[in-house]
Parts: structure tokens; sequence; C-alpha cells
């Protein structure tokens, strides 16, 4: 289903005519630097959202544009609506932006690309279907019930019957979608969710009395984000388990690799942020330069810049999806025989 690019791939790519790639690739540096606003539906707190920070600003250098991130810094989807009009009324080159809530942005979405005709990209949070029906180019993440799915039956392999997912952004149907995939996965018809806090004490203080009470009447558990997986971590040095819990969690952090590495945590499920970020903005800038080409010669530019590539190879990323409108940037897992190699920009990179 996640297809990495292979060299026989590039090899393919590469066999079009020179000028269609001259014309795409970023060369022309000395162009007027474009205006990009990239938002987000993170709170401040989240520090998950620091790779795709380092990523968009990377991006911005190898490009030569200027990104604008933005977000509601509570994590408000109703706050986010009115960025994304403020941002759209400020008359960008180009707006970045997640689905964090499809019902509460589908009409903010839409204006930027029908009223405002401002080029529309969305990543992480959101389907294809949400992102082609607001008037978006492209949507850049992870399928997330697909990748809970997955990682459901990687943890059902190993004996795990029964789960906890702990929710950190309940207001997000993608935390929901990600619970009901590890369902799935496991051959369970429903989700049991623990609905959480937003702040790292009220998240480690709600863990630590779930456990309390519950202990391990669950199987596993699973933590959505960084936030939830270092505060059970942290609960577990004074909650005493009778069996130590099989615990997973999405997303990667300098803490969650050391775990992995640990054996603490099974596996973490790596959704690539970085390439959310760095492929947004690149096809971005891509695309406002060539204003006549269509989204295959610009995805074209995309796969066959080198300073992409050099990115990749630096921070051990598999670059995925080229033959699709839409690009997948995971799921990829990290487990005790490859966290060393992603140890080095956890947290940063990846």
């Amino acid at each position: 289903m996640f297809n990495a690019v292979s060299r026989l791939d590039l090899a393919r790519i590469c066999a079009v005519p020179i000028l269609a790639v001259f014309l795409a690739l970023p060369h022309g540096m000395a162009l007027s630097e474009e205006r990009i606003v990239f938002i987000s539906h993170a709170p401040d707190a989240d520090s998950w959202w620091n790779t795709i920070r380092n990523s968009i600003k990377q991006a911005a250098e190898d490009y030569g544009v200027r990104v604008e991130f933005r977000n509601p810094k509570d994590g408000s989807i109703e706050e986010m609506a009115k960025i994304i009009d403020a941002a759209a009324e400020s008359k960008p080159d180009g707006i970045i932006s997640t689905i964090g809530d499809y019902k509460v942005l589908k009409d903010p979405l839409t204006r930027v690309t029908q009223k405002y005709k401002i080029p529309l990209i969305t990543y992480n949070s959101g389907t294809y279907e949400q992102s082609e029906s607001v008037g978006a180019l492209l949507h850049i993440g992870q399928p997330e019930f697909e990748a809970g799915v997955l990682a459901g039956q990687r943890a059902a392999q190993e004996g795990v019957k029964s789960f906890v997912c702990l929710n950190h952004y309940s207001n997000n149907p993608a935390s929901h979608e990600r619970c009901q995939g590890f369902a799935k996965g496991l051959g369970l018809s429903k989700a049991n969710e623990l609905t959480l806090p937003t702040d790292d004490k009220g998240i480690e203080a709600a863990i630590s009395a779930y456990l309390s009470t519950h202990g391990n009447s669950a199987d596993a558990l699973l933590a959505l984000g960084p936030q939830p997986a270092h505060a059970t971590l942290a609960a577990l040095k004074s909650v005493k388990l009778e069996k130590k819990p099989y615990i997973v969690t999405f997303d990667l952090s300098n803490a969650i690799t050391s775990a992995v590495k640990a054996g603490q945590i099974a596996f973490a499920i790596d959704q690539q942020p970085y390439l959310q970020g760095y492929l947004s903005v690149a096809m971005m800038a891509i695309t406002l330069r060539n204003k006549n080409l269509d989204l295959s010669i610009n995805k074209l530019a995309l796969y066959t810049n080198m300073k992409l590539h050099k990115r990749m190879s630096d921070y051990d990323i598999e670059l995925r999806s080229f033959g699709k409108r839409h690009i997948d940037s995971g799921p990829g897992y990290v487990t005790r025989a490859n966290a060393a190699k992603v140890e080095m920009y956890s947290g940063s990179y990846r």
C-alpha cells in the first residue's frame, strides 16, 4: 500500500523532456519571494510539531519562499477556522493547512479556493476526499485509519487482544480514526478511548489515575502522540502494575526513541512529519512558479530535485507515492531493530 520511490522509479521519472524539468525546478531564486501561510490545528504545547516547523524552514530556504506559521494557541478548531479566513483575507500567494475537523473547516477552506482563488494544499489531518472537496491541489499525510489498522495487526501478532486508546486531542476526528483503526487491526468492533486533557500535567494525572484504578485490565496502551506516551512512561514510575504493559505510540520524540530502544515501548508509528511540512512547501513553491503546468509536471519537479533527496538521505526518511495525485508520508515503524538509526534526529527531523 505504501510504496517507496525506488531507483528504477526515479529513472523513469527522469525520462522526460529536459526543458519541462528545467522549467519546473527551483532554479530561479532571483524571482520575487512568494508568501505562503502554513496553518496547523495543534496547540502551542504540542512539541511534536517542532519537526514540521523545522521542515518548513528548510523547504523555505531550499525554494526561496517566505512561510508564515499560524496555529490556535490552545488547539481550538473554531479559532483555526478564523485563522484560515484571516489568512485568506491577507491574500498570500498560497495557503497550506490541515483539515483538523472537516465539518468546521470545510467552509473556510472552500472560501480559500473558491472566493479568494488562492492555491491550497492540505496536509497531516484530513482525507484525500475531503482535500479534493475543498478544492485543494493535493493532500500530503498519513491515512490515519489505515495506519491504525496496520499497527493493530502488528500488535495482534504479538498477542495483544485488548487496549485502551490514550486520546489527548479528541476534538480532532483523526484521533478517533487512529483508535478505531487499531481496534479493527486487533479484530475488535469498538475502540476503548480515554479522553485526556491537552496539557502535560493534566495528561499525566489522568493516565496515572486510570492505571491506578484499572491496572492491567487492557493488554495494551495506545498513545496517540508524544504527550501521552511521555506521560505514560512517567506514570509507570509511580504506579506499580502486576505486569509490564504493552505500549504503542504514534509519532516520535527523543524520549520515545530511547524508550523503544530500552524495550519500554513496543514500537512507534512514524508518519514522517518532516515530509508533510517540506513537501507541502516545496509543492506550493513549484506550483506558484509554474502557473500553467499541471500537477504531474509539478510533482516531477519535486521528485527530481536533488536538494530534496539530500534532505531525505540526511535524515533517513523514505520518500513515497510519486504515481498518485496525493502523497502518503507514512506509516513507517520504529522498533528496537532500527531505533538507533533515527535517534539522532528524533524530535527534530524525525
